[in-house]
């Protein structure tokens, strides 16, 4: 028996219908399914309520710096079509595929256009200063949230008014970044998913990449990026600060849980 088509409203029309289909867990921002097209395609179908224009843009440009990640095969409304991908874990390889798109560079910082961190809306506004970028784009930004009790916000716009862009002061290059790339991100280990992207300092991935995890990107991964691309001096001591954005990130989309690490972190910064 021929499976009945699985409606979706909003459905491109380029694409034949779904004949099948099955929820995928992990995802907190939407609904992704899993599933076959009538002609035997298999797909992930990711639907946001934002336009899927925004996430097919970021992954074009990580398969245009040679980042492996699922193909687009249609972005209408706010569904997005992707080509089903698997395969063995190869974290060398993706430890060198990141490296290499950090090395693709630009010559300001920001995207040509404002695109998505998770729920909220990542601005993306262009800048020749690296640390005025980061400290507008990446943390004021997000100090207007309810979320975020009045002490936390005060001492962030003292950091803002200065702090943040003395630690940041120093050379810095303009790098195609993922901005959302950890474990999770990842198929099979061998794959990169959910971009967040922009030209940034490669450190804001860094910072991330190496925030304390349950799931850490393993050695081989390390091993592989750091061959191509070493750590710069003083990194350690801008990695917190460029923390602050991801912190942030998860108070505003995790409650007031997570406001032990940011205040952590900021004592460890010293405001």
């Amino acid at each position: 028996m021929t499976p009945e088509p699985t409606v979706m409203d909003g459905w491109p029309s380029s694409l034949p219908r779904m004949m099948e289909a099955s929820v995928l867990d992990g995802g907190w921002v939407g609904t992704t399914l899993q599933g076959a097209l009538a002609d035997g395609r298999k797909v992930v179908v990711k639907r946001s309520g934002f336009p899927a224009e925004i996430e097919a843009d970021g992954l074009a440009a990580l398969a245009r710096a040679g980042v492996p990640t699922s193909k687009v095969l249609a972005a209408w409304g706010d569904v997005l079509v992707l080509e089903h991908v698997h395969g063995s874990p190869d974290w060398g390889g993706l430890g060198l595929a990141i490296a290499r798109m950090h090395q693709v560079t630009g010559e300001r910082y920001g995207w040509h256009l404002d695109n998505r961190a998770g729920r909220f809306l990542q601005p993306n506004g262009w800048s020749s200063d690296w640390p005025s970028f980061f400290t507008e784009n990446r943390v004021r930004t997000h100090l207007s949230d309810p979320n975020l009790p009045v002490d936390f916000r005060r001492r962030l716009e003292y950091a803002c008014d200065g702090p943040i862009q003395q630690l940041l002061t120093g050379p810095s290059v303009p790098s195609l970044t993922h901005g959302d790339f950890w474990v999770g991100n990842t198929v099979d280990g061998c794959y990169v998913i959910d971009p967040e992207v922009s030209f940034a300092d490669r450190e804001l991935d860094l910072a991330y990449m190496l925030m304390p995890s349950r799931r850490c990107l393993p050695p081989e991964f390390w091993e592989a990026y750091l061959g191509e691309w070493p750590l710069a001096d003083g990194f350690d001591d801008r990695r917190l600060v460029l923390g602050l954005h991801h912190r942030l990130l998860q108070v505003r989309h995790f409650g007031t849980a997570q406001l032990a690490d940011l205040d952590r972190d900021l004592h460890a910064l010293g405001w």
